[in-house]
């Protein structure tokens, strides 16, 4: 019988937000089938969306059953998030996040406190980075420390050092310098411009700045062990100077640490519309994808430009517009006559299976909100980008995208967006030569990632590193 030190037991508890829990789930069932028992907490309301969301004829209280039938040892709890189910967590989101400061944490106090005595063999506890009270939890119940970084190592580094941002005059002073900063340890430069939309806001005590100074720059420096869901080849330097600091894994793309990229774990907040007939119709490579993920909210005014300049680039397209895109109940905000003039030119859906579309062949390009979890799919299917970061790691990510790996292009270099500058910019991405250009680094990009998962890779590497280190610790603690 395997004793708790070659059997870990690890709550894992993921940041209450769909591009959150997504490679949560592909990290658990990885840790599973390294024979890892797993107790997953989801909050209440995500459980609920979820299962809402879900085909009917999967479970409606366990996300986690298909996964059990083959034999993964996962277990699945929901707790309070101390709101009720009818409260709009998007609609309120400054007092939402307050909550999950101030109150979300007694819950998983709670729920932790219990599966311990009632499981003395729980041995570590794998949180999101963005929550500030992991290392008070463990220490409580004596668990191993694991945070897990859901976003690249440039953003992890950039909130890490906000101290010396904050010394140097490019964050929180009254005057913020504008020249490039050159001194964050394994980032050679980065324009201001390209800072977290939260570290460029003037309102330097707002709670989304509270949250991550607290959580990235004092939580996550108690943690024993850091898992960042990156690639060691695709950030090599930022990587090294980082693993200088404290144990820091990129075990990236979770979806792929599995061999597989699709799960039958449900994680969609929203329904799915199936898009594959309408692309089966169209030329290869010629569709552009429209999306701006989960939780981004844009202004009606960039929206009716957007639908003006995809008119005028008469490119074949899917727009993903998801409810509540908007920040409220406003749903009339395309062109008179839009959906009349597009025909069977574009597709509009409120969600889709993100991974089913871009990996269709009929699919040639993405305009994104260059989320973190979207640039990893599209690196793995070869779809290069239009860049259109709405807020905070996604103006950071543009920059890995656009400026360092030259797989993708700004929809627009200024403000206001402009319908003929969108136009122009899709007709780029999708044909000429640059269109080829980003077809060639996105290539190199993509050799680098599957040769990271292959089985003698770097990630998979460092998956077994990690669980080698995380049995040591846990045998000095002695649980």
């Amino acid at each position: 019988m395997e004793d708790a030190q070659d059997k870990p037991h690890a709550i894992m508890v993921p940041c209450p937000l769909q591009g959150h829990v997504v490679p949560f789930v592909h990290l658990a069932t990885k840790l599973a089938s390294n024979g890892f028992t797993i107790t997953f907490i989801n909050t209440e309301k995500i459980h609920l969306q979820i299962t809402k969301s879900a085909p009917t004829n999967t479970t409606q209280d366990d996300i986690f059953t298909e996964a059990r039938k083959s034999g993964l040892d996962i277990h699945y709890a929901t707790i309070n998030d101390g709101f009720p189910l009818g409260f709009d967590r998007f609609l309120n989101s400054e007092q939402y996040m307050e909550g999950l400061i101030h109150v979300f944490p007694a819950h998983v106090d709670n729920f932790v406190g219990k599966l311990v005595l009632k499981n003395p063999q729980v041995t570590c506890l794998i949180a999101d980075t963005f929550f500030v009270w992991p290392s008070m939890i463990a220490n409580k119940y004596n668990l191993v420390n694991v945070s897990f970084w859901t976003e690249p190592a440039m953003v992890f580094t950039i909130y890490y050092h906000l101290n010396l941002l904050k010394i140097n005059g490019h964050y929180a002073s009254h005057d913020n310098r504008e020249d490039a900063i050159d001194y964050i340890p394994g980032v050679d430069s980065i324009e201001p411009k390209d800072l977290p939309s939260y570290l460029q806001a003037p309102n330097t005590i707002g709670v989304a700045v509270r949250m991550i100074y607290k959580a990235i720059f004092e939580d996550v420096k108690e943690a024993d062990f850091v898992l960042c869901n990156t690639v060691q080849e695709l950030e090599p330097k930022t990587i090294s100077a980082l693993q200088e600091k404290q144990p820091f894994y990129p075990i990236g793309p979770t979806f792929l640490l599995n061999g597989f990229t699709k799960t039958t774990v449900a994680t969609s907040l929203w329904s799915h519309s199936d898009c594959t007939q309408w692309l089966q119709s169209k030329p290869r490579g010629s569709v552009l994808y429209v999306s701006f993920g989960s939780l981004a909210f844009c202004s009606k005014e960039d929206l009716a430009e957007l639908a003006h300049g995809l008119l005028l680039s008469e490119v074949s397209f899917i727009w993903v517009l998801r409810p509540g895109i908007l920040g409220s109940d406003d749903t009339d905000f395309l062109p008179v006559g839009f959906e009349d003039e597009i025909k069977d030119r574009g597709l509009v859906v409120p969600w889709c299976c993100q991974i089913s579309v871009i990996s269709h062949p009929k699919v040639g390009g993405f305009l994104t909100h260059c989320g973190w979890n979207s640039i990893l799919d599209t690196i793995w299917f070869n779809v290069p980008m239009l860049c259109y970061p709405l807020f905070t790691d996604q103006i950071t990510n543009r920059k890995l995208v656009v400026d360092d790996w030259k797989i993708g292009l700004n929809l627009c270099d200024r403000k206001p967006i402009r319908r003929d500058e969108i136009a122009e910019n899709i007709n780029r991405l999708m044909s000429g030569k640059s269109a080829n250009d980003l077809k060639k680094n996105m290539e190199k990009i993509k050799e680098k990632v599957e040769n990271a998962v292959s089985s003698a890779g770097s990630s998979e590497k460092n998956v077994k590193q990690f669980i080698g280190d995380l049995k040591v610790k846990i045998s000095q603690v002695g649980r």
